[in-house]
């Protein structure tokens, strides 16, 4: 099954923003909480051999190595990743990071992939899961 959620910013553990001082920077990450927490219930509530984590803001800054590192918080939230984590995903998928690279991994074990077209080289990527390992692509 797959769960799906554009996700949104906000940073990664030790360098992210948090939801006191002024009124815009609560909204801004209390946007990003309550998207995580929205994509936490859905793929708990996915009843499915594998389920898919389907974002468009990464959840790891693994995936956005070759970007430039201040604009991180704009492009995805440890929050994703602790909710893919907690409902137990098998893969995360994300774009938006079109300088980033392929692969990265939450703190959990959860592959993640960052399958925008300029990372990956083409129009789209197919994972096989043989259950004897991660998710691996087959190149499409």
């Amino acid at each position: 099954g797959i769960a799906g959620s554009k996700g949104f910013g906000g940073g990664f553990a030790g360098v992210s923003g948090s939801d006191f001082g002024e009124p815009e920077m609560k909204a801004f990450i209390r946007h990003t909480k309550a998207l995580a927490g929205r994509l936490e219930t859905c793929l708990h509530g996915l009843d499915a051999d594998v389920r898919i984590a389907l974002l468009h803001y990464s959840p790891v800054p693994e995936t956005l190595r070759g970007e430039p590192l201040e604009i991180y918080p704009f492009l995805g939230s440890y929050l994703l990743a602790e909710a893919i984590d907690r409902a137990g995903a098998d893969l995360a998928l994300h774009g938006h990071a079109h300088r980033g690279s392929e692969q990265g991994v939450t703190a959990g074990g959860v592959q993640v992939r960052n399958v925008s077209q300029p990372v990956i080289g083409r129009a789209y990527a197919l994972f096989c899961f043989d259950g004897d390992g991660p998710p691996g692509p087959t190149v499409g």
